[in-house]
């Protein structure tokens, strides 16, 4: 049990005059200790220590809540002697992307007879799975389940929809049209929704969103306070979900306080939706807002929705302007210290005073950016990627000087070209990087990099007096940073084949590189860092400086950093990630990417690493070193690899990791395909959801839900 010191595990005394015997300590200080502790580790492990640690591991605070969402190791056997255990204990149970375990696991749940709040999203269910299950859970409040094809509701056993009946809190996430279990929940008060049937079938036919015959079942939403829809992309989602919003438009919920549908692209608005936004409008007060950006564009909607005490606005992709946002959300720059989370990606006149003659490289207007900040003071979570935030040459008005102000962040993200130093930019003279085309290609070469190799050197080159060095001293105690190029587009997208082109940068980002990641380092509780589109790295210098100094970080995000022929950071990289004990999910996307020796024995020191996933157009790996790595890093449970190389070396590759370490990593999910093939889009289809959605596909994360939206 490496997870705890020896003393814990034998319950011995230290002999030594400098040794602390564990044991001794306060019961209250072991539960904290055994608190992180996973719990399937201290009921069938840690518990069979000692007299002691036998009670203590059973003790209400330890067992009233079970989590095994990313308990990576846990299977079949492990679940079934857990419900065994300490199922009557059990009132809440986090099962979450638990894809690996196989369906009849479910079925050890109905000895937890006292759950009040189950989540088995990710989870595989059938219908009649779920009956026999929820039969036993009468006190069954909460709930998430996920609805696969093949749902048959008419399955569901009397005393199965009587549980349904009292569940107040429901997430469920669809694969198929239909309207699940939202019929027999007559006492919704919270509804979470998330879309994510494909268009076409396996074999290639087109779906249709009409819901399958016998669900013609009305959902009943008059105690609804919480309506939460997130669509991937494609038009039977859409279809999907005015069929969910055909009722709400006959009659909207006076209690209505959360409204938000999360669309990608185009979401026409239709007469049926334009009277249930009428209806709001008169009927209801909403602290949390978000809606399709053809809804909100060009209307006066925002003018009569009415607001109470807001904690979540997202207006993400919207053409609205900074002028409407001060009058019509924040009401002339009045008190909004209740808002915590903001998403304005891809809002880019939002803090312009107006968006009809504006382009979208202009300057903002720095007095609506200082509104919005002494208006919501309290914000921790703040969203402005996706837009040209260019800042004057105004003395003090700088975006990130303004921001400096919101003490209270905890993510924040940005895009490029909007930390960059005014006077800077225009003093500076061009470097090697700005004058690399910034394409693709082997012909570009540069001479071998160098780079300061202690904090001290680094101290010498860096810019203390800009803006963003100022703002990262400033903001201490942020956990998540997005910097993002607003011009950037994964090589990725979700449902279409690999992008083989990108967007130049803008041209107010040339400058940002190696002295600007270096600021980073600053901040000593960062948990997730993600950097794209950075264009004048030309050592990666500042990634050793986190690496050193950002010793909490967990998640690392690198796409298309410095010029686009060679990746000019790999030396830098390799040194930082010999320093990132911590580091569990790590993303990379970058051109002539080469995965070789050198770089996985580099990684292999990231000895808590559980995610890797490379994106490479034209890269290259080898074989042998991705399968010492795996070898030597025993907790590493997801590998997916999007390269240049063969059909047959990438099959090769996977089926060999799959055969040499599926027993022992239950949880383990290869893919590895080349990233131009015409069948990425099937073989991405079959990733599960929970890394698909986290870690696979690019995207802003960052007040991309409201918080807390689901435990």
């Amino acid at each position: 049990l490496s997870f705890l010191p020896q003393e814990i595990v034998s319950g011995e005394s230290e002999e030594e005059s400098n040794g602390v015997n564990l044991m001794e300590f306060s019961d209250e200080i072991l539960l904290h200790i055994l608190s992180y502790v996973p719990c399937t580790d201290l009921v069938l492990n840690v518990r069979r220590t000692c007299r002691k640690l036998a009670t203590l591991c059973l003790d209400k605070s330890l067992t009233h809540t079970v989590l095994l969402q990313k308990d990576y190791k846990v299977n079949k056997d492990k679940v079934k002697q857990l419900m065994r255990d300490i199922g009557k204990e059990i009132y809440q149970l986090n099962m979450a992307g638990c894809y690996w375990l196989p369906s009849s696991t479910i079925d050890h749940v109905t000895r937890c007879k006292n759950l009040v709040k189950l989540n088995l999203s990710g989870c595989h269910v059938t219908s009649l799975r779920l009956s026999k299950m929820l039969s036993t859970l009468q006190h069954l409040r909460s709930l998430a389940i996920d609805v696969n094809p093949g749902f048959d509701a008419s399955q569901l056993s009397s005393e199965c929809k009587a549980t349904l009946s009292r569940v107040s809190e429901l997430k469920q996430t669809l694969y198929t049209p239909s309207y699940g279990v939202v019929p027999c929940c007559t006492s919704l008060e919270k509804l979470l929704l998330y879309f994510e049937i494909l268009d076409r079938s396996r074999e290639g036919f087109m779906l249709s969103g009409q819901l399958m015959v016998g669900e013609s079942n009305v959902p009943h939403y008059q105690n609804l306070r919480v309506f939460y829809a997130r669509l991937a992309p494609g038009y039977v989602n859409q279809e999907v979900v005015r069929l969910y919003l055909a009722v709400l438009s006959d009659r909207t919920p006076e209690n209505l306080h959360a409204f938000l549908i999360s669309a990608p692209g185009s979401f026409a608005e239709t007469g049926a939706t334009k009277n249930l936004l009428d209806s709001m409008a008169r009927n209801v007060c909403l602290d949390a807002l978000q809606l399709p950006k053809t809804w909100i564009n060009g209307s006066g909607l925002l003018q009569h929705l009415k607001f109470n005490n807001p904690f979540y606005f997202s207006f993400s992709r919207c053409t609205l302007s900074g002028g409407h946002l001060i009058q019509r959300v924040i009401n002339g720059g009045k008190d909004l210290k209740s808002l915590t989370s903001l998403n304005l990606s891809g809002c880019v006149h939002c803090l312009a005073p107006e968006s009809l003659f504006r382009k979208a490289e202009d300057d903002i207007d720095s007095s609506i950016l200082e509104s919005l900040v002494v208006s919501c003071c309290n914000l921790r979570h703040l969203n402005l990627s996706a837009a040209h935030h260019h800042s004057s040459e105004s003395i003090g008005n700088h975006l990130c000087q303004l921001l400096s102000r919101l003490k209270h962040l905890l993510s924040l993200a940005l895009p490029v070209c909007s930390i960059t130093d005014v006077a800077a930019n225009v003093e500076k003279p061009p470097t090697a990087s700005n004058l690399v085309p910034q394409t693709f290609g082997r012909k570009v070469r540069i001479g071998i990099q160098t780079y300061p190799r202690n904090l001290a050197d680094q101290a010498n080159q860096k810019i203390e007096s800009s803006v963003f060095w100022a703002l990262m001293g400033n903001l201490r105690f942020l956990e998540t940073l997005e910097i993002i190029g607003s011009s950037f587009s994964s090589a990725m997208p979700r449902n279409e084949p690999a992008i083989r082109n990108s967007l130049p940068p803008c041209v107010r980002a040339q400058s940002v590189g190696d002295s600007e990641v270096a600021a980073i380092s600053q901040l000593t509780y960062l948990q997730s860092l993600t950097l794209a589109q950075l264009p004048n790295i030309l050592t990666g210098s500042g990634l050793v400086s986190i690496g050193l100094q950002c010793q909490h970080l967990r998640t690392l995000s690198l796409a298309n950093l410095g010029m686009m022929g060679k990746v000019v950071y790999m030396s830098a990289l390799m040194d930082m990630l010999k320093h990132c004990k911590c580091l569990r999910d790590l993303r990379l996307e970058q051109p002539y990417f080469c995965a070789g020796a050198q770089f996985f024995q580099a990684l292999s020191h990231c000895s808590s690493l559980q995610r890797l996933c490379i994106v490479s157009r034209s890269g290259t790996l080898q074989s042998d070193a991705v399968m010492s790595f795996m070898a030597n890093c025993l907790e590493v449970i997801m590998c997916h690899m999007f390269m240049g190389e063969s059909l047959t070396v990438c099959k090769n590759l996977q089926q060999s990791i799959v055969r040499s370490f599926q027993a022992d990593r239950p949880a383990l999910n290869v893919v590895i395909f080349p990233l131009l093939h015409e069948d990425l889009t099937e073989v991405i289809r079959d990733v599960p959801m929970r890394h698909l959605d986290e870690i696979t596909l690019f995207k802003s994360r960052v007040a991309e839900e409201p918080p807390n939206l689901w435990w």
